[in-house]
């Protein structure tokens, strides 16, 4: 089989620079006016089966996103961004020259500047900053993307710190699966969901009331506003205003700290009921109405603009569209155009599967090969019912120390003592300010400001009780940061090489020349669940190769382990069908 050939691309305005990589050696350097990239990208991938390319750039958000406008694809890339992201904190090769040397621009890049969990939040809660460039321009008003020097080197710096992370190629395969989701996210944005405007309109109509004009609230919305401020004796009352609800809320007697639906629901008055239900309409009406639909939705789809590996744990993020938070009220707009059908797949009970495997626990990897792993719990009689199968499993994953699942505890450490011992050890690492790994080794950051600054006070002299408390709670929540930083990590890898080995699958089977044809395309991802629009003919196909995808996923990151990662997949005409 023919050797691998790196070709690294920097596309510029009037042209593109490419530089061939062979063996870690630059080579020779080809330059191709930028209206002549596409073309001269599908030919070198057209060749792919005697001279096989794996294309290097800085972001596939850049360069890629150009190519798929113009109907190019590629099979395999290096994003330069997203890798550099992950190696630069992998605890894997941290004492390399390459994660020790100072930051340059490319650290500037949005997967590389995280913000850190807030207090007592979970790892999916620390998003980045999207508004964030690769390379500012001087005046600091838009990006400057590197050169291709810039790239080569690089790329070659990214391939020498592999060389000396000694941890049999799991850091290197993380790399390779981001890179590929780099690809995936911006295939997506490019193909969009499909998405019928008449059925939203209709499902918007039955829920709020006709569209209104001039920014009025729509019928239901404005009928429930009037019951609730003539329960509360307020007619000018905005149910919107938190000072102007609290306010409200006192004058008629209720003690009410905030507007949260959790205290909300605890109240006894008539103007409770209304307020409820107008806060949840209003919540559909301002994320998902008609603004919404002609902000993202386009030529008949629904185009978010997806962000790979854009929250600390890797998981993916939105910058805008709320793709992550489709509410189930309006998932049957998104459906199958005319003699195709939806594809929908997700893992089911996917976090306690990779617990399971990480943690090489075999009586909880037993469990998991029953099919649904809570009823499983039940059988082996860890606890009586499947309800607390759930509860204690997820204050397992999340830290949970009282209530319900606490009291639950005990019972899982006995039945799965290494697999509780995994996060517990995590949690311990994270009350003490040191760093965990995933499975593949993608890092979590190092303590947040606020955890530094509350041990620090605890430590100085005279330091008072309330400054101990202080400490102990935020290391207590650093460490439930960093017990849910290895499983949820080590899920969205999971689900990385599932996505990619559908996306090769789906190439495979049904790839063709341009022009040959309708064919399956992935079009969302949420976490660990897939879609993919398929002409109907072959619908049950594509149905296996997902079956598939996540099959090879499991194999490749934990081999022969028995544990089983089995997939609901359902062949629908709209989304609300699947769910």
């Amino acid at each position: 089989m023919a050797s691998t050939t790196d070709l690294v691309v920097a596309s510029g305005a009037a042209a593109a620079e490419v530089v061939q990589v062979v063996d870690g050696r630059p080579g020779q350097r080809t330059r191709v006016p930028a209206d002549d990239l596409p073309r001269w990208v599908e030919e070198c991938e057209a060749q792919r089966a005697t001279s096989p390319v794996r294309w290097v750039w800085a972001d596939s958000g850049d360069v890629y996103a150009g190519l798929l406008g113009r109907g190019v694809r590629v099979r395999r890339a290096v994003d330069l961004r997203l890798t550099r992201a992950v190696l630069r904190r992998a605890a894997a090769v941290a004492d390399t020259p390459y994660a020790r040397s100072p930051a340059t621009p490319w650290d500037d890049s949005p997967a590389a500047d995280l913000t850190h969990p807030r207090p007592g939040s979970t790892p999916d809660e620390a998003v980045p900053m999207l508004d964030a460039t690769l390379f500012a321009s001087p005046g600091g008003s838009s990006p400057t993307a590197p050169d291709v020097d810039a790239c080569v080197a690089e790329h070659l710096a990214q391939l020498g710190c592999l060389d000396r992370a000694q941890d049999g190629g799991r850091l290197a395969l993380l790399c390779h699966a981001e890179s590929v989701g780099g690809l995936i996210a911006q295939e997506l944005n490019q193909v969009g969901v499909p998405f019928d405007v008449e059925t939203h309109d209709r499902l918007l109509a039955g829920l709020l009331g006709e569209r209104p004009s001039g920014g009025a609230r729509p019928g239901v919305l404005a009928a429930l506003c009037e019951e609730v401020r003539a329960a509360l004796d307020s007619p000018t009352l905005n149910p919107d205003s938190h000072p102007d609800l609290v306010t409200s809320l006192r004058r008629v007697g209720l003690d009410v700290r905030s507007t949260r639906q959790w205290e909300l629901q605890k109240l006894d008055h008539p103007a409770i009921p209304p307020l409820l239900a107008y806060r949840k309409l209003s919540r559909l009406h301002s994320a998902n109405g008609w603004s919404w639909m002609d902000a993202w939705v386009r030529d008949g789809r629904f185009r978010p603009d997806w962000v790979a590996g854009a929250v600390v744990t890797g998981r993916w993020a939105s910058r805008g569209g709320g793709a992550l938070q489709l509410p189930k009220q309006v998932r049957g707009s998104v459906r199958a155009d005319p003699g195709w059908r939806l594809v929908v797949a997700d893992a089911a009970q996917l976090e306690p599967r990779v617990l399971a495997a990480m943690s090489g626990d075999d009586r909880m990897a037993a469990a998991a090969s029953r099919g649904d792993l809570y009823s499983a719990l039940v059988e082996q009689g860890v606890v009586e019912t499947r309800q607390h199968a759930k509860v204690a499993m997820l204050g397992a994953m999340y830290g949970a120390t009282s209530g319900e699942a606490g009291a639950l505890m005990p019972r899982l450490q006995r039945a799965y003592p290494r697999a509780i011992e995994l996060v517990e050890s995590a949690a311990r690492a994270g009350e003490r300010g040191q760093r965990v790994s995933t499975w593949l080794g993608r890092t979590s950051p190092e303590p947040a400001s606020w955890w530094r600054a509350a041990q620090a006070a605890a430590q100085e002299p005279g330091a008072g009780r309330s400054a101990e408390h202080r400490a102990r709670q935020a290391a207590r929540d650093w460490g439930r940061f960093t017990r849910n930083f290895v499983v949820q990590g080590t899920a969205a890898e999971w689900a990385l090489c599932w996505m990619g080995h559908l996306r090769r699958l789906l190439e495979d089977r049904f790839g063709g020349p341009p022009g040959g044809g309708p064919r399956p395309e992935l079009v969302y991802f949420l976490h660990d669940e897939v879609m993919v629009h398929t002409p109907q003919e072959y619908a049950v196909d594509v149905a296996e190769l997902v079956r598939d995808a996540g099959r090879a996923a499991g194999e490749l990151l934990f081999g022969a382990f028995p544990v089983q990662f089995p997939l609901d997949v359902v062949v629908v005409r709209s989304y609300d069908e699947a769910t």
